[in-house]
């Protein structure tokens, strides 16, 4: 599956927002300076034309051109240099364009002039290249946060993919690892129960249904998933002795909306029945799903441990791997696994803050 990282439109928006507000506060700024008792009027701003023209120039020039093809190749010295030609060019055009303003709208022209017509405007070229400086490193300033925020959304996409790239490699194993276990019990059950092994094909031909069409999914309802988990119990429990003792609790909400990760739980019901139960002593499996209110959804299974032998492969003991890696992709700081032996008992507890990873997944999209 390939992913192609395309920008999201709403960062160009808020580009133009940025800008926008910029160069408004820079337009109106001047006017929080002047005397207060001075009516307004729109002559200050229209002698300030000039100005604000080279602003942007020497602003643009940068952020569209010269960042790109000179600092963010390394040629900073080409850049410093590029950048003082423009300034110096910029600061003369800026003044003299001012004059040329004036002179063709006259009534533009200040009241008073504080130097000689004549004399060589130094002073007004240093001020103009002071203020296009400024300019220039708040170009980069920009230029260099959007560039950062732009790189950071990148990386979020490319951990994105990747997180599902490896989800979905998860899911291929997990499906033949399942299979094997439930056709490992059917074969077991056509040796002594031929019609409870047919009533055990009929519960896999509906888990096969959950696994063909639910399990492309990143997440599913959760009462599906339950029930998913449900018909797969009373598949094993055909198989079961008299001396094994089987309970199950499952509390959620019919019509909620709470949704989860697909085939999470298997894996460690698989393994409840793998360890917990012995062929000639007593033995018993507790299962219990409880859906909370605030989100959260509870697993808790209980069971009797008779660990296997090293000659036992059925399984490769590859599931509770799974478990975890899957756990740690869909759900990170959203879970809590914690497992426990004592006195031949086997706990497990899972506990998935199903709102906040979905909370957590929004915010994510919304980078």
């Amino acid at each position: 599956m390939s992913h192609t990282l395309k920008p999201k439109p709403r960062n160009s928006w808020n580009n133009i927002f940025i800008h926008l507000l910029l160069w408004g506060v820079i337009f109106i700024l001047p006017y929080f300076f002047m005397d207060s008792e001075r009516v307004f009027t729109w002559r200050p701003f229209l002698r300030s034309i000039p100005e604000m023209i080279g602003f942007m120039l020497v602003f643009y020039l940068n952020y569209f051109l010269l960042i790109d093809s000179l600092l963010h190749k390394g040629k900073t010295r080409a850049f410093i240099l590029s950048n003082l030609l423009l300034i110096i060019t910029v600061s003369f055009l800026m003044h003299y364009g001012r004059g040329l303003f004036e002179y063709l709208l006259p009534e533009l022209r200040p009241r008073w002039r504080g130097r000689h017509p004549n004399s060589f405007p130094w002073l007004f070229i240093v001020r103009n290249s002071t203020s296009l400086f400024l300019m220039m490193g708040l170009s980069v300033a920009l230029k260099m946060t959007v560039r950062w925020f732009e790189v950071d959304n990148e990386r979020k996409e490319l951990a994105k993919a990747k997180s599902e790239a490896e989800l979905q490699n998860l899911k291929n194993q997990i499906n033949p690892h399942f299979l094997l276990n439930t056709l490992n019990n059917i074969y077991a059950l056509i040796e002594f129960n031929p019609p409870k092994a047919q009533q055990a094909v009929v519960e896999l031909s509906k888990m096969l249904r959950h696994l063909l069409y639910d399990n492309n999914q990143t997440y599913v309802p959760l009462r599906q998933e339950a029930e998913f988990m449900q018909n797969y119990i009373e598949l094993m429990r055909i198989r079961l002795a008299d001396h094994v003792k089987l309970t199950t609790d499952f509390s959620y909400a019919q019509t909620g909306n709470t949704l989860i990760s697909p085939l999470i739980f298997i894996s460690l019901i698989e393994n409840a029945f793998k360890h917990g139960v012995s062929g000639d002593k007593p033995s018993f499996i507790d299962i219990s799903l409880k859906e909370h209110p605030d989100g959260k959804v509870e697993f808790v299974c209980r069971n009797s441990y008779f660990p296997k032998s090293d000659d036992d492969k059925s399984g490769s003991g590859i599931g509770l791997e799974l478990v975890k890696k899957r756990l740690e992709l869909l759900y990170p700081d959203s879970y809590l696994l914690h497992t426990t032996i004592e006195e031949d008992v086997y706990s497990t507890v899972l506990i998935i803050d199903t709102k906040k990873q979905q909370d957590d997944t929004k915010l994510l999209d919304r980078g």
